[in-house]
C-alpha cells in the first residue's frame, strides 16, 4: 500500500507475472485436488487426452495461421477447464472436443475476436450433435467451493481486476434472480444459497464469462453482457426447465458482442504481462493475435 497516493501495488515479481499462469495454477490445482481426494470422475485417460489435444490443436492451427508464437496458456486453460465441467466415457469423443474447442477460436471469428468462449463452444457442440457427453456441476464440497472461491478471488487481484466487471454484474444479476425467485414462490432463502454454492458457477464466472476475447471492449457493454448472460441462463432453467443455462446462454449472448463493441466502442484487449489490461496503441503482433483467415493474410497488428 502506498500511504501518499493511497493505492495497493502489487509484488513485482506478481508485476511480471503473466496473469493466465495463475489461472492454470488455479484450475489445475483444482483439477488434481478434485481427482485425488474428492473422487471427481475423471479418468486419468480422459484428462491427458484433452489436454494432450488442446495443446496438438493449437500448435497445429498457429503454424496453419502462420502466428509468430504458439500461445500454449490459453490452450492449457481451456483444456482444464474441459477437464473439470466435461464428463464422457470415451476417450475419442474427449479429444473430438478439445479439438473443437481451440478449433472454434481460429475458424469462428469476427473482427480479430473470437465468437465464442472455447470451452463453451466444444461442450454446446458436442451436446447439439448428440454425442455421449455431459457436465458435471454438483461435484465439489463445501471445502472445495470455498477454496475454488479464494482462488478466483485471487486471480482477480493478480489480473488488477481488469475483467472483474463482467464477473461481478453477472454474479450479482444472478444472484438477484435467484433470490428474488426463491422470495416469489415463498420458499426458504437457502435454497438460493445452495445454487450459488457450485463450484461449476464459479469456474464460469471467473473463467468463462470473463475471457477477455470474448467479452465486449467497453466496460459498459461487459456490465450489459453479464447481465443478459445471467437473465437468459435464469429463463433456460426456471423458465424452460432444460440444464446448462448458464452455458446456452452465454453462446447465445455471444453472438451480440460484435453489436455491443460497435455500439459502445472501447480499446481492444490485449494480454500483458503482470495485467489484463488494453492498449490502445499496440506494438508490434501480440502473441495470441489469430488473423480471420489462414496463410497469405498479414497479421494486423492489435488484432484479437
Amino acid at each position: 500500500m502506498d500511504r501518499a497516493s493511497n493505492t495497493f501495488h502489487l509484488p513485482a515479481w506478481c508485476e511480471r507475472l503473466d496473469p493466465r499462469w495463475y489461472q492454470i495454477a488455479a484450475l489445475g490445482g483444482l483439477l488434481g485436488y478434485g481427482i485425488g481426494w474428492l473422487g471427481f470422475d475423471v479418468a486419468i485417460g480422459i484428462a491427458v487426452s484433452v489436454l494432450a489435444t488442446v495443446l496438438i490443436t493449437q500448435a497445429a492451427l498457429s503454424r496453419l495461421w502462420r502466428l509468430p508464437v504458439i500461445e500454449v496458456k490459453s490452450a492449457l486453460i481451456s483444456g482444464l477447464s474441459l477437464c473439470l465441467l466435461l464428463r464422457t466415457n470415451s476417450l475419442w469423443l474427449a479429444a473430438a472436443t478439445a479439438c473443437a474447442a481451440i478449433g472454434g477460436k481460429f475458424f469462428l471469428r469476427w473482427n480479430g475476436k473470437h465468437l465464442f468462449n472455447p470451452t463453451n463452444f466444444g461442450i454446446l457442440l458436442m451436446l447439439l450433435l448428440g454425442a455421449e457427453v455431459w457436465v458435471s456441476p454438483g461435484q465439489w464440497g463445501n471445502v472445495a467451493f470455498f477454496g475454488f472461491l479464494m482462488a478466483c478471488v485471487g486471480g482477480v487481484v493478480v489480473t488488477r481486476a481488469a475483467r472483474a466487471d463482467v464477473t461481478l454484474a453477472f454474479l450479482a444479476s444472478y444472484a438477484a434472480l435467484l433470490f428474488g425467485r426463491s422470495l416469489w414462490l415463498g420458499e426458504p432463502m437457502s435454497i438460493a444459497l445452495h445454487r450459488l454454492q457450485n463450484g461449476a458457477l464459479l469456474l464460469f464466472s471467473f473463467f468463462m464469462i470473463s475471457d477477455p476475447r470474448t467479452t465486449p471492449d467497453s466496460r459498459a457493454g461487459r456490465v450489459i453482457f453479464g447481465m443478459l448472460v445471467a437473465l437468459g441462463g435464469a429463463v433456460v432453467q426456471f423458465k424452460w426447465f432444460r440444464t446448462n443455462g448458464l452455458l446456452w446462454s452465454l453462446a447465445a449472448f455471444s453472438i451480440l458482442v460484435p453489436l455491443l463493441d460497435w455500439l459502445l466502442p472501447a480499446p481492444r484487449h490485449q494480454w500483458r504481462s503482470g495485467s489484463l489490461e488494453t492498449n490502445p496503441k499496440p506494438k508490434g503482433i501480440p502473441y495470441d493475435s489469430i488473423p480471420d483467415k489462414p496463410r497469405g493474410v498479414p497479421v494486423r497488428a492489435g488484432a484479437g
